[in-house]
């Protein structure tokens, strides 16, 4: 393996070797950012599939056990309905040996509660009964989206995994390139590279003059200033954007290097 130049060896390197390097490290890094865009929305897709699975299982969990809450309170209401009937029958039972009206009558208004009480009981259950076949309902609806959510996740999966095992070679033997490419050039030129690249959107730090504007940014750039980027004598930067020009000539050689 090469020794890595040291800073100092890096500022002596002429201004065209440094543009030149400049420019290979954007045509790397450029192919990394591609290979992370043809992967980058999945991943969110996946973990947004998975958010919606996860709620659609907790809803139905949820109805599940509203459900299981309100056949505990069926059952609770039929128990109160068996002691209102045995009251009813121990009251009535009574009213066979009172000694006075004023006795009979309070037995037959405690016949009549409780017989109420049965009738409030058996409206309950109906309420209660709605109620479940309203949240089973839902639970169907919810499990046939689960199942179609699980589908379309399993396939997406799937393809994420494809696309990892096909680009992560490259994107590792690209990493490595950049790595290199960034040992040969000065820490001041780097930093600004880094910099540029971070605050534009399309990841362009570096950019060629084409058809007489900037290849980031699109604005014109004066005759003179164009010469002076095909003389390889000065990094320059676009007024505009700021980003760093070079003479389209190293495209082509880029090219041919690839």
């Amino acid at each position: 393996m090469a020794k890595a130049k040291s800073n100092a060896e890096k500022i002596d390197v002429s201004v065209e070797e440094k543009l030149k390097a400049l420019y290979t490290l954007q045509t790397i890094d450029s192919e990394i950012d591609r290979i992370r865009t043809i992967r980058g929305e999945l991943p969110l897709e996946v973990n947004d599939l998975e958010d919606i699975v996860i709620g659609l299982e907790a809803r139905i969990k949820k109805h599940n056990d509203e459900i299981a809450e309100l056949e505990e309170q069926i059952a609770a209401k039929k128990n109160a309905m068996k002691d209102s009937a045995a009251l009813i029958k121990k009251y009535e039972s009574q009213q066979s040996k009172v000694r006075n009206n004023r006795e009979y009558d309070s037995l037959t208004k405690e016949i009549e509660f409780q017989n109420l009480e049965i009738q409030l009981s058996e409206k309950r259950i109906k309420e209660f009964k709605v109620q479940i076949a309203g949240k089973k309902e839902l639970i169907e609806q919810c499990e046939e989206e689960l199942k179609d959510r699980n589908k379309i996740l399993k396939a997406k999966k799937a393809e994420l995994e494809d696309i990892i095992a096909e680009t992560q070679k490259e994107e590792e033997a690209l990493q490595k390139r950049s790595q290199q490419a960034e040992n040969m050039i000065e820490d001041r030129l780097l930093n600004a590279y880094k910099r540029i690249r971070a605050n534009a959107k399309n990841g362009l730090a570096v950019v060629v003059v084409e058809r007489d504007a900037c290849g980031g940014c699109f604005n014109k750039i004066p005759p003179q200033r164009q010469l002076d980027i095909k003389l390889h004598k000065k990094i320059l930067v676009c007024e505009h954007c700021g980003r760093i020009l070079v003479d389209p000539a190293f495209q082509g050689a880029e090219k041919q290097k690839a």
